[in-house]
């Protein structure tokens, strides 16, 4: 009986948990309460109720982004064979990012070049040099931007290895 009672009870309380979050979806001066996620062109706040509170959370903004580079470099809690560990893995992902930015370049190009064919232009296409200069651009710049960060992993790397000389204080 009090197994009856107890799987009842759970499966109320189960049911009640659904209808627990509200999206106020806003456009202009309309404002409209939906069930579901507001479509693309509504400003969006997704309201929750729990266990009395009700919060409202604006659902459209995103985090801030995080420098995961910083934040490893920043912490003071790891040990110095840890942080070599962690300095040792982002620098192999940064590496493999890399790689994966090769063979998307590889891939736009080719796409581009499709393009370019099933259009019957020349290659030396004003339209077609320049999509394919901002391909080039795009992907070295993200390219630069791992390798600058992989050097700042190494220099710091370098700095946890070598142990610095104690200054001489006169």
């Amino acid at each position: 009986m009090i197994y009856r009672i107890t799987l009842l009870t759970l499966l109320l309380l189960s049911q009640t948990t659904y209808g627990n979050s509200i999206y106020k979806c806003t456009r202009d001066d309309k404002v409209i309460f939906s069930q579901t996620a507001c479509p693309s062109e509504f400003r969006q706040h997704k309201i929750e109720y729990h266990l009395g509170l009700t919060t409202e959370v604006d659902s459209d903004k995103h985090p801030e982004a995080k420098d995961h580079l910083q934040e490893l470099l920043s912490n003071q809690d790891l040990s110095s064979d840890n942080l070599l560990k962690l300095m040792d893995a982002e620098i192999y992902r940064l590496q493999q990012e890399n790689s994966y930015f090769r063979i998307l370049k590889v891939s736009e190009e080719k796409k581009l070049e499709r393009k370019r064919y099933w259009q019957k232009k020349a290659h030396d296409d004003p339209e077609y040099v320049k999509e394919k200069a901002n391909i080039n651009l795009y992907f070295e710049q993200l390219t630069d931007l791992n390798n600058s960060a992989i050097s700042t992993l190494q220099q710091h790397k370098e700095r946890l290895i070598t142990p610095s000389s104690p200054s001489v204080s006169q």
